[in-house]
């Protein structure tokens, strides 16, 4: 049986972090970049089912893709992929719509208004492609493997395609993530929100160790 394969798109430190966790399940993964030269030595680090290439190039290599890329550029760096890439596949996507202004009172701004979300657009953008939110609600620093003695965190996730939502569910678990399904791409505009609120202990005070947890009696 042939390994799977993953494409991550971008070259910051998400990128990273999950590109290496995937790397510890067993994937294949390829990284894209608008400048591969960049990740030259981490892919030297990360071992052999390590690549970098192209945008285009990772969205054509993985059978299932991770959009971690800044907001205001993630529909540049999926045009960059290439519809033909995308069709048909599940992209995670790990964007938020954050605004290149400073926060205000520790509250990030985004360029998105509260009846919308980024993910709404990137879905109607590129139709053919099945995008999961996840990954958004949470520092790098806890996406793969949180430790919070014990407890699992919950991830919230939300898309429009079933089966793409539970590609995403497997991976979240196997990560060490609870998961909670919100339903359709719309409950983006709920979740997207969420990575103010766990910005705010870390802007205001300096506390950046924390997730969100769903507890139901």
């Amino acid at each position: 049986m042939s390994q799977k394969t993953v494409g991550v798109l971008g070259s910051g430190v998400v990128g990273q972090v999950l590109a290496e966790g995937l790397l510890n399940q067993g994937y294949r993964v390829k990284r894209g970049t608008r400048t591969p030269a960049k990740l030259a030595d981490w892919v030297g680090l990360a071992g052999p089912n390590a690549s970098v290439g192209s945008f285009a190039d990772a969205a054509d290599f993985g059978e299932l893709l991770v959009l971690a890329v800044k907001g205001t550029v993630a529909e540049s760096a999926l045009e960059l992929a290439g519809d033909a890439n995308l069709a048909g596949k599940t992209i995670l996507d790990a964007t938020n719509p954050i605004a290149d202004l400073p926060p205000v009172n520790g509250v990030l701004q985004f360029f998105t208004g509260p009846n919308e979300s980024l993910m709404e657009r990137l879905q109607t953008r590129f139709a053919e492609a099945h995008f999961v939110k996840a990954f958004s609600c949470v520092g790098n620093a806890f996406m793969v493997k949180p430790d919070f003695s014990g407890l699992a965190p919950t991830m919230f996730i939300c898309g429009n395609d079933a089966a793409a939502k539970a590609k995403a569910t497997e991976l979240l678990k196997a990560f060490g993530w609870d998961v909670e399904d919100l339903g359709a791409v719309e409950a983006a505009r709920a979740i997207e929100p969420l990575c103010m609120l766990w910005c705010i202990p870390g802007l205001r005070g300096g506390s950046w160790s924390h997730a969100f947890k769903l507890l139901r009696k």
